[in-house]
């Protein structure tokens, strides 16, 4: 049955055209897009309750009538957690820049990478939330997933759903694939009255409306999240791994087009100059607008030049952040702890006088080493002016010497390790402390923090307390001694039951299937990063052939450099590191991509590049490039002569018929799977 028939069949059962023009066909929805994408309600919130409950009681009855896109489909029931969700192209972040100067020679770099081209730049504002990248399939929202790390996140798809702004169907034309990415916010109304409710129920509030939001999208309850009001503005769109238009401002306009909630205050600017003035203009209006923003951000207006310019291993070089001055406040310094990071590095931290910041309260910041606590001339009892730098990490920007009063005291920097008492070094030229015991309590502790944080090994249980009390009890040394703890060792301890432990040692044992660029980057080799041990893992593939490189094959790699290649080599030359290799093997962690590392399989997707179209039944779109990619080879969202292969899945279009006539090798699912195994 069509869509519109069933919505016709429906309004007969409802027998009324007022009902039938409220939720008319997934092109229209109008009360929906009045009420959410424009802002001009025709009818009150309680009416348009009242004609939901309507519609949810006709599709009980008439459950054939139910579309995708339906607006009873929002909201779902309560899961059980979310899934792992790869992007197929990072989520990477921007460079940031805090002056007007910064943002003048942002413009110098653009300038000279466009050798003379003239361009012109987007101004929009930098909300103050959390990205989401939205996946359309057919014009069907089929993912919704956070962040994360910029490679993997959360399909929160469910939440997601909930958000009333977000299209369940795109209207008019689109992509057989579509990604929008978009930053999620709360309103400060809607904050404003959950914190209220929350308050009056004596539960906890939150410190601000980014927090809020950021909690909200983890709930796992899709009800709790419809009823917090979640908005979202849209930024990007993507089609396979291609920017969809030739002008970042076209974007904007197509996206307002497929019925998306498109923030109104952004610039087209023909210089810097305009940039700046647009900057200096959303800084006087910043405490009118109902949501926070930190900043504005430039890009550039032309894809292709955003093409050409390209990216730095951490952020595009064709787009910039320009963050508004940090708010400050002034505290008491009550006390200077140092703490000893996994490479030993001695941090001195301020502990302050509570104080709120930016909507949240600082307890704490940072000192960084002991030349800064002497630039300072900082003592213990002192009142500090502190900020957010970037609204982001507190800093102690100076003392209020006026505010002295003879009862401080000065402050020594320590010169054994507060942990394991060893006489601490500091290399000529070097700014940082370190302890040089391998064996210190406290590197020993943050290195299996690291090893199992979620950007690695991804081991939940495995927190603070717990590793205190193994490394204490001496069941912990080194990561591997992870996989030799036992559930009875785990049971005895102070405020662990069986359950507790049980859970504990099945995330231990899926943790032994982790990715090899996870493991990598769990070792905790230095200068190695989460990007440069995905290119380390993709280049060699195995644990193994990666200890055996040479210092000029690694330096040989693209974008690895030398400082990383001498780095990558000493530690795999290290007896310690080796006989942890070998037990980690022992213990039965994946130390291979795909499990096998042979020559067949890397020749079978090495170099070679992958369409994929149509519906698969055994992997969806991103789980079946992920497998491609993981074994060398790269997807491409278009078919040309140079394509290898075109995976067909069932209902597969004009792709398919464009492999035909090119004559592109075809291949099904199931010939896929033998690939892949």
């Amino acid at each position: 049955m069509s869509p519109l028939k069933k919505w016709s069949k429906l309004t007969v059962a409802c027998g009324s055209s007022f009902l039938y023009e409220f939720f008319l066909s997934r092109r229209k929805h109008r009360h929906n897009e009045l009420y959410y994408q424009k802002s001009a309600p025709e009818i009150s919130d309680a009416e348009f309750d009242v004609l939901l409950e309507k519609l949810k009681k006709l599709e009980a009855e008439n459950p054939d009538l139910i579309t995708q896109d339906s607006p009873t489909q929002r909201i779902g029931g309560r899961a059980e957690g979310f899934q792992s969700f790869v992007h197929r192209v990072p989520l990477m972040s921007l460079d940031n820049s805090y002056d007007i100067d910064e943002l003048r020679a942002f413009d110098e770099r653009c300038q000279r990478l466009a050798d003379g081209r003239a361009f012109e730049y987007v101004a929009e504002l930098k909300i103050d939330g959390l990205s989401l990248a939205l996946h359309y399939e057919n014009g069907f929202l089929v993912a919704g997933a956070t962040r994360g790390d910029g490679f993997t996140g959360d399909d929160v798809l469910s939440n997601v759903r909930t958000i009333r702004t977000i299209p369940l169907k795109l209207k008019g034309k689109f992509p057989e694939q579509v990604e929008i990415r978009g930053e999620a916010f709360l309103a400060r109304s809607v904050f404003e009255k959950i914190n209220a409710e929350l308050s009056e129920n004596n539960l906890k509030t939150f410190a601000n409306p980014r927090n809020a939001a950021s909690g909200t999208l983890r709930q796992l309850d899709a009800s709790i999240v419809a009823s917090r009001r979640l908005d979202l503005f849209p930024y990007d769109v993507l089609s396979g791994n291609q920017k969809t238009f030739p002008t970042h401002w076209e974007i904007f306009e197509w996206l307002a087009e497929k019925g998306f909630h498109v923030n109104p205050h952004r610039a087209l600017c023909k210089d810097i100059e305009e940039v700046i003035e647009f900057c200096n203009l959303i800084q006087t209006k910043r405490d009118e607008l109902d949501y926070d923003i930190d900043g504005v951000v430039v890009k550039v207006n032309s894809t292709a030049l955003q093409q050409e310019f390209g990216a730095t291993t951490k952020a595009p070089r064709w787009a910039i952040a320009y963050k508004y001055p940090a708010l400050q406040a002034t505290t008491k310094l009550n006390d200077i702890v140092v703490q000893v990071g996994r490479t030993g590095a001695l941090t001195p931290v301020a502990y302050l006088e509570p104080v709120l910041l930016a909507g949240t309260v600082v307890a704490r910041a940072s000192l960084h080493n002991e030349d800064e606590i002497k630039r300072l001339n900082i003592k213990i009892g002192d009142w500090v002016l502190i900020e957010k730098s970037g609204e982001i990490i507190p800093q102690v920007l100076q003392i209020i010497e006026s505010k002295r009063d003879g009862d401080e005291r000065e402050y020594e920097f320590p010169k054994n390790c507060p942990v394991c008492n060893s006489k601490v070094l500091r290399p000529d030229g070097e700014a940082v402390t370190r302890c040089p015991n391998a064996d210190c309590p406290a590197k020993v502790k943050a290195r299996i923090l690291h090893f199992a944080s979620r950007k690695a090994m991804h081991i939940e249980g495995l927190g603070d307390v717990l590793v205190d009390k193994l490394v204490e009890k001496e069941l912990l040394k080194n990561v591997a001694d992870i996989y030799a703890l036992e559930k009875e060792q785990i049971a005895e301890l102070e405020r662990m039951a069986e359950k507790s432990a049980t859970n504990l040692m099945a995330q231990i044992e899926a943790s032994k299937q982790r990715s090899l660029q996870r493991l990598i980057y769990g070792l905790d080799i230095r200068h190695v990063g989460e990007r440069y041990a995905k290119i380390l893992a993709k280049h060699f593939r195995s644990i193994d052939k990666l200890s055996n490189a040479t210092v000029e094959e690694l330096d040989a790699i693209h974008e690895i450099g030398l400082t990383v290649a001498e780095s990558v080599f000493n530690f795999f030359q290290n007896s310690c590191n080796q006989e942890l290799i070998e037990r980690l093997k022992a213990a039965g962690v994946k130390t291979e991509i795909g499990g096998d590392s042979s020559a067949n399989v890397s020749d079978a997707f090495n170099g070679k590049t992958f369409v994929l179209t149509g519906k698969l039944e055994n992997f969806s779109r991103d789980e079946a490039a992920h497998l491609i990619e993981e074994r060398g080879g790269r997807v491409s969202s278009s078919v040309s002569k140079k394509t290898n292969y075109v995976v067909a899945g069932a209902d597969a279009g004009s792709k398919l018929d464009k492999a035909n006539s090119l004559g592109v090798k075809i291949i099904n699912e199931n010939e896929f799977k033998k690939l892949v195994s």
